[in-house]
């Protein structure tokens, strides 16, 4: 790769919008410069899958340059490129979620989310590659095999976004979407040393779709290598849908320049391993409050707190409802086709046949018992202004596990039960992002998960912020690129 190329993919997604703007960069230089960063890496890694075919993109490229040129109004992420999480129909691209049932599909319609990174100017080079189905925290299936760890490609990238989140770390894309029903932007976040956030229930609106009043469970997110990075996507994948009737009111503003807050006197609670219910490796909680425990320079103090509701009454509340949000799912109708069913791993089976064996009666429960969380998680946000708690329960394990069968001396009874330290966050509906909070033994990542108040998205990007400042482990890079060397210094002055 020529070396005037090798910085361009360093830059903050913002710097390079900002620059395709300005005339300063012309998006085909940007567009040049992650291909052939993708094309060196990718064979190794498996992030993205369904590449665009070099001069179609350039095309793309060259159609976003001659609309900067004649002066046309552009879209937050104009000139960028972009690679879709391969659970997002998008029109006109091949789009499998992972499964030989759709190895061939090509949508001719884009989701919500395609249609907003579409018309604000991304240019779409390919898919970011997701577990069969978006089904468990760590990415491989039987169309593209596995994508490998950005820090170590023989260990999980995590998932389901898993994909995304080691283009963004090997810096393969400026910026990914993701989505998260059970930490699928957090795990994967954490495990390749970048931030994910999981928005507020009804942020990122889900459509289109058959069931638009009780899948509430998921949600559409950014992943990103700052805080800023962050804001930015969300101000383009989230706002009101009036097809989505939950959706939240209004649009998401470009919080940007408000990230800078004075956090003196806020807490945090920490729910650390939720009273000994939540087995961890070793090594992890030290880390994750150890790396929150440096917001103390700016201000924040944190304490331990009580969850204050069993945490097996937590799990079985999402379990039911994450089996009843798949078992409604339109791909379940396939079951009844034997050989669509032989096509199903075996993770979906179960998730299927669960779901059409629960009662009315567990389903009410469930619902029931994630009240009661929500009514318990108000009472701590009465004195707390987050909480937080590790954003898995492993290290990177092996890449050729199917998942991890124990953690500690605890068997685990499920394929998803190592990820259940996501679920607090997801049934509470509130904000929840993903922070690295360094490397553990073997130089493997891990995240921490900083939940904040209903709604309160921006609060959650500002404290990231203000992390990113005394974190001084946010600016490593993986193994296989460093030698890019650090980003030049942005000119006093440019335009942020």
């Amino acid at each position: 790769m020529p070396s005037s190329e090798r910085p361009l993919c360093l830059l903050p997604a913002r710097r390079l919008a900002t620059l395709i703007r300005h005339r300063e960069l012309s998006s085909r230089e940007v567009v040049r410069a992650f291909l052939d960063r993708i094309d060196a890496l990718n064979p190794r890694f498996n992030a993205i899958v369904s590449r665009v075919e070099t001069d179609a993109a350039l095309a793309q490229a060259d159609a976003a340059d001659a609309a900067v040129a004649r002066g046309d109004t552009l879209g937050a992420l104009h000139g960028l490129p972009l690679a879709i999480k391969d659970t997002v129909p998008v029109r006109g691209l091949r789009s499998t979620f992972g499964s030989p049932l759709f190895a061939q599909n090509v949508p001719r319609e884009d989701a919500l989310v395609a249609a907003r990174l579409r018309a604000a100017g991304g240019i779409f080079i390919g898919k970011t590659n997701v577990p069969e189905f978006g089904l468990g925290s760590h990415t491989y299936n039987p169309v593209f095999g596995p994508t490998r760890n950005a820090w170590d490609p023989e260990r999980s990238a995590g998932g389901s976004s898993g994909g995304a989140a080691v283009a963004v770390a090997l810096r393969l894309l400026p910026l990914a979407d993701g989505s998260d029903l059970a930490g699928s932007l957090r795990n994967p976040a954490a495990f390749n040393h970048v931030l994910g956030l999981r928005p507020s229930q009804g942020r990122v609106p889900h459509v289109p779709g058959e069931d638009l009043f009780f899948k509430q469970l998921v949600t559409a997110g950014p992943m990103a290598r700052s805080a800023d990075d962050l804001a930015l996507l969300l101000s383009v994948l989230g706002g009101h849908d009036a097809r989505a009737p939950l959706s939240l009111e209004g649009a998401v503003p470009d919080w940007g320049d408000r990230l800078a807050r004075d956090f003196r006197g806020a807490r945090i609670g920490w729910l650390g391993d939720w009273g000994g219910h939540l087995p961890f490796e070793d090594g992890i909680l030290a880390l994750c409050r150890g790396a929150l425990e440096r917001l103390g320079a700016a201000g924040l103090t944190m304490e331990d707190v009580d969850g204050g509701i069993d945490g097996e009454r937590l799990w079985r509340a999402f379990v039911v409802l994450r089996q009843f949000s798949i078992g409604g799912d339109p791909v379940s109708q396939r079951y009844d086709d034997a050989s669509s069913r032989r096509q199903m791993k075996p993770e979906l089976q179960w998730e299927i046949e669960q779901g059409r064996a629960l009662t009315v009666a567990q389903v009410q429960r469930a619902a029931r018992d994630r009240s009661a969380w929500y009514e318990r998680i108000l009472g701590l946000f009465g004195e707390y202004d987050f909480l937080a708690l590790p954003a898995a329960q492993v290290f990177p394990f092996p890449a050729e596990w199917p998942w991890p069968r124990r953690i500690a001396d605890r068997a685990m009874d499920s394929y998803h039960r190592w990820m259940e330290v996501a679920v607090p966050g997801t049934l509470s509906g509130c904000p929840v992002v993903s922070l690295p909070v360094g490397f553990g033994p073997g130089g493997l990542p891990m995240g921490v998960q900083v939940i904040g108040r209903p709604r309160d998205d921006l609060s959650v990007l500002q404290l990231a912020h203000a992390y990113e400042q005394l974190a001084p482990w946010m600016t490593d890079l993986p193994p296989a690129i460093r030698d890019i060397g650090a980003p030049p210094p942005r000119p006093e002055g440019e335009p942020r």
